[in-house]
């Protein structure tokens, strides 16, 4: 099953040069059936990151792109009268939330209504509408873009909310020879149409879900995970900057997310036990988005990869 997971990653390699890093968080976020949030400047490849995803992946694809105009039904779709000779029935018509991959582009433009019918469809895995509710597919995974510099016409994702994504992946520009690449990849591709190769089925997922569910974590690990998380709420004892860079540490969702994606790296490594790397490999998507920094940070200088580098840096692996 590993070899079938990891050939995958390779085929969504060969489609997104250079992001290898960001296609291997995609994947822990997948095995550990959490949601991503993707951010990065125009045009580094984060929505044809998903379409890859979803090309080689056998599963529904829907893209919902969000305008300050949308309204919630727009997403859950509604109730819709129809008739059949002399009888009217009312009967719910699914909107595009239901799929097995979501891709949500330009979030943070939605206002606050459709962002909490969205926010049920994460967290509940279900939609409200008209008093009765209706269940996600097995297989559902929110892949949410936003732009960090374009403000204009935005609305800031409510704490809530982004403590509900697992993942929070950075994208950053490819080196020169990955662009290199990326030109001869998206010349060939105008010149002929190939056929998508590497497809996972879903049964293929959920089969890698039961085994990650078998890896072990030490108590030690236990420690560790919860002392990270703890150190953003309290800082860490010798080091006075972390208190004073964050005004509001992370959930326990935070220490929740750092099991699950510590031992979907683990399974990965070909391990059937978690590591304090295992952990830290995990620690900048899951913590990032986790904790409101202070003043005194923005006045520093430091944003919330320095703060976790700083956490990293100062907590040790309990004995």
């Amino acid at each position: 099953m590993k070899n079938t997971i990891i050939e995958f990653e390779k085929h969504i390699g060969e489609a997104v040069v250079g992001q290898e890093a960001v296609v291997r968080q995609i994947l822990i976020a997948l095995l550990a059936d959490g949601h991503v949030l993707l951010e990065s400047l125009p045009g580094l490849a984060k929505t044809r990151t998903v379409k890859a995803i979803a090309a080689r992946l056998a599963a529904t694809m829907r893209r919902i792109q969000f305008t300050p105009d949308l309204l919630p039904s727009d997403i859950t779709g509604g109730e819709t009268l129809l008739q059949s000779g002399a009888e009217r029935v009312l009967q719910f018509q699914p909107g595009p939330i239901f799929g097995n991959l979501i891709l949500a582009d330009e979030i943070n433009r939605a206002p606050a209504k459709v962002q909490s019918a969205l926010l049920e469809a994460m967290e509940e895995r279900q939609v409200s509408v008209a008093g009765k509710t209706h269940a996600m597919a097995d297989l559902f995974m929110v892949m949410a873009t936003q732009n960090p510099i374009e403000q204009e016409g935005t609305y800031p994702l409510p704490e809530a909310q982004m403590d509900r994504f697992l993942l929070k992946i950075l994208i950053t520009y490819p080196t020169p020879q990955s662009e290199q690449a990326m030109l001869q990849l998206l010349r060939n591709e105008t010149k002929e149409t190939r056929a998508v190769e590497g497809t996972l089925s879903q049964e293929d997922v959920f089969a890698a879900r039961r085994e990650i569910q078998n890896v072990t974590v030490a108590p030690a690990i236990d420690a560790y995970i919860v002392a990270l998380v703890n150190g953003t709420r309290h800082g860490i004892a010798g080091d006075a900057d972390l208190a004073r860079w964050i005004e509001v540490g992370a959930s326990p969702r935070g220490a929740i997310g750092l099991d699950r994606a510590a031992r979907v790296h683990a399974w990965l490594e070909d391990r059937n036990f978690v590591t304090p790397d295992d952990v830290r490999a995990v620690a900048h998507p899951v913590l990032r988005h986790r904790m409101v920094l202070s003043y005194d940070a923005n006045a520093d200088g430091i944003d919330a990869d320095q703060v976790v580098d700083r956490l990293v840096e100062t907590t040790p692996v309990p004995a």
